[in-house]
């Protein structure tokens, strides 16, 4: 069904109703209108790595950890997973009678925010720093969860627009002031992307104001959308944001006028109450029915997309398919590939062969909250990292456990003394009795997440700096100084300074918020039953004294492309138990008449890599003709990547293409421009294509206009940044080309 067919018979539906009926049908908790055949429905549904709030589903890695993994394949096969189970629970529940919230085939989902400061508590929910890499995750999750065909299997949301990253506490009253450089180089694209390539179904109106405008009732917001873009989609607010125009904003006087600025500024349905006072409006002569008729429209087009009032394939949907063995399968492939290797002095992989004794301590070592993140749905069982190396390890080798420390609290027991860790002595016993020790530290998501759901109240969900614990330093200092080998294992969301582990431990490796099975994954990892290969979404800065305020939205001096600093580690580092190395680069401008491509994301003959090439004039970048590169007459550039593992072990590495133009306006250093996930065997050499898009030549000025305007580029090919501390790090340099238009 077009979207046409759809939004006609929407138009013929909602000719039908009355004024109170149409405005019953714009709260997220729309009743049923038995005359008209309408069931009731809750637009309300999450599903940030996994159905979500609504009993057992697949839990996949929390979102950082899936843009960890730098595969686009996986996202969409990610989002094509929510769509199935999402479906196979819609039909028996809505056959049951059950359509209350979580129940609906509307996922809230994904979040595509820029993670643009390490204290926010929500940042774990997006797919990072940068505006690029979000862009390719938030499509292809997008795309996934959408599918194709004659229905929508389930309808994916992009949130929160525009400019929502903290902090937390003050959102409800917050301006959020950017320039309009930062809005079209940051803040903007990958929602651009999301409504141009992936034609997502809704969009989220974010909490605060942006320049001074409430984002669900923005005039300046909405004509980007739909204008600009052309988003055909429906626009819904946070929940209960239009309430905050008038208690919290100031922007409007009562409630009525917020249903006023709200509708006629593009919000189709109210997560909230202030939608209930429609008719108050109504009655009142504030509004014009025909905004009360547009959202309705737009509501029964997207209902109508779904197949919600017809039959479709998707109603035969079992419930088997929830936690399938495929879907099962796919999340350990996914919290695999999301493990980063911060550090590896050789211990890594371990070797079960040499090993009598092993020590598995710490507060997130036996914790299922910290495989979750939030905004999770529950598995069937779970698998803590403690479990997962005792199962590993079955009968042949002895694991000492110990809690070492509680999480957040300064002693396990609330009675002991409260001038010392109370399960100290017992890790430092286990270490002593063990050949090597795996502390498994971090947070969860009551230290790290939204508003009103973290225990860190005076936060709000946020983290008031990057250093972990004073207990959980306590303990890994108290393991490092035992003498016996220490690998750190952190289980976090977010950047923590993890200075003391670079220094002092053996191994680092972090490993997100890993999902469901999580811990049979970490154990894959560090036994050496697959080689880690992700990449950080995010910088991990040693410190946050030397960032802007966390209320400064200029980009300038934060994330890889602006911070003057010496990162901990860089953006797009992680290392293998490889030794991946490119040996040669060409770069070639390829243009517009001579352009052969495959589309994103698949393989051709010649051996692209996953996600290196992406189909140029007429296809690519945003959804139809990429006319960045029109006035130079060109389709992007082609890099050649000659890349070999030196090393004993086979592994999956990540080819980053990064970009310089020789251009005022560029940021501060060269930024992410192409990626692609490549095998090595010991020994093997490959050449990889990646593809540049003239999206990613064009820079943006003080006005806003994104445009080619440099002549020279500095292109750099390698599997990590072109920086310094990235050499340091890997002990390989990045192999620049310089192309000239």
């Amino acid at each position: 069904m077009t979207r046409e067919e759809a939004r006609k018979r929407a138009e013929e539906l909602v000719g039908k109703m009355t004024i109170e009926e149409k405005a019953s049908q714009l709260r997220f908790d729309a009743p049923a209108i038995e005359r008209l055949g309408i069931p009731a429905y809750n637009w309300w549904n999450e599903a940030l790595h996994g159905v979500a709030r609504a009993g057992v589903s697949t839990m996949f890695p929390q979102a950082i950890g899936m843009a960890a993994t730098f595969d686009e394949e996986a996202l969409k096969e990610v989002g094509s997973v929510i769509a199935d189970e999402g479906r196979a629970k819609y039909n028996f529940e809505s056959r049951r009678g059950d359509r209350d919230i979580y129940k609906g085939l509307t996922f809230w989902a994904p979040n595509v925010n820029i993670f643009r400061d390490p204290r926010w508590g929500r940042g774990h929910e997006t797919y990072g720093e940068d505006p690029f890499l979000t862009s390719r995750m938030g499509v292809n999750f997008i795309e996934g969860v959408q599918q194709g065909g004659e229905y929508m299997e389930a309808a994916a949301c992009a949130k929160h627009f525009a400019v929502h990253s903290g902090p937390e506490a003050e959102r409800h009253h917050f301006n959020a002031v950017a320039s309009k450089k930062d809005m079209e180089e940051t803040y903007l694209p990958a929602f651009e992307a999301a409504v141009k390539e992936a034609e997502v179904e809704a969009v989220m109106g974010a909490y605060n104001r942006t320049n001074g405008e409430v984002c669900c009732g923005s005039e300046a917001l909405q004509k980007i959308l739909r204008k600009n873009w052309g988003f055909q989609g429906h626009f819904v607010s946070d929940c209960w944001a239009i309430q905050d125009f008038h208690k919290n904003h100031k922007i409007t006087k009562t409630p009525e006028e917020s249903v006023v600025l709200a509708l006629e500024n593009g919000t189709d349905v109210n997560c909230g109450c202030t939608y209930q006072r429609i008719m108050n409006a109504y009655e009142a002569g504030m509004i014009d029915e025909k905004y009360i008729t547009e959202s309705a429209v737009r509501l029964f087009t997207t209902r109508f997309l779904l197949g919600m009032f017809d039959k479709t394939k998707y109603d035969s949907i079992p419930a088997t398919e929830v936690e399938s063995p495929e879907h099962l399968t796919l999340e350990d492939r996914v919290a695999k590939e999301s493990f980063v290797l911060l550090k590896n002095n050789g211990i890594l992989p371990l070797d079960k062969k040499k090993l009598k004794a092993v020590a598995v301590v710490g507060p997130n070592a036996n914790s299922r909250a910290a495989l979750k993140g939030n905004y999770h749905g529950d598995a069937s069982r779970y698998v803590t990292v403690l479990e997962g190396i005792q199962d590993y390890l079955g009968s042949d080798v002895r694991v000492y456990y110990s809690e070492g420390c509680d999480l957040k609290k300064d002693n396990c027991e609330d009675l002991s003394s409260q001038t010392s860790l109370d399960r100290l002595a017992e890790a430092q016993e286990c270490a002593a009795l063990s050949d090597v020790v795996i502390i498994v530290l971090g947070l969860d998501e009551t230290m790290e997440g939204e508003e009103g759901d973290a225990g860190n109240a005076y936060f709000s969900g946020d983290k008031k700096d990057l250093e972990l614990p004073f207990q959980q330093l306590e303990l890994l200092r108290g393991m490092l100084q035992t003498g016996k080998p220490v690998i750190l294992v952190n289980m976090t969301g977010s950047a923590v300074n993890l200075r003391t582990a670079e220094d002092h431990a053996d191994a680092v490796l972090q490993v997100w918020y890993p999902g469901g099975r999580g811990g049979a994954n970490v154990a894959s990892v560090l036994f050496g039953e697959t080689s880690p290969s992700g990449k950080l979404p995010v910088t991990f800065y040693e410190t946050d004294k030397d960032l802007p305020a966390f209320t400064d939205y200029s980009m300038k001096g934060r994330t890889y492309r602006y911070y003057e600093g010496t990162p901990l580690y860089p953006f797009g580092y992680g290392l293998t138990y490889g030794d991946c190395c490119v040996t040669e680069i060409e770069a070639d401008v390829v243009k517009r008449e001579a352009a052969s491509w495959t589309e994103s994301g698949t393989a051709d003959a010649a051996g692209l890599a996953s996600g290196a090439a992406a189909a140029p004039a007429g296809t690519t970048a945003f959804g139809g003709s990429d006319d960045f590169g029109a006035e130079k007459g060109i389709d992007g550039v082609n890099v050649k990547l000659t890349v070999t593992n030196a090393g004993k072990y086979a592994t999956d590495e990540t080819a980053q293409v990064y970009v310089k133009a020789e251009d005022e306006w560029d940021a501060e250093f060269p930024h992410l421009a192409a990626f692609g996930r490549v095998h090595l065997g010991p020994g093997e050499t490959k050449e990889v294509i990646l593809h540049v898009r003239p999206h990613e030549l064009a820079t943006v000025d003080e006005d806003g206009i994104r445009k080619i305007r440099a002549g020279k580029f500095h292109i750099y090919g390698g599997f990590s940044q072109p920086d310094e501390r990235s050499r340091e790090l890997t002990g390989h340099a990045c192999l620049e080309e310089v192309i000239t238009l």
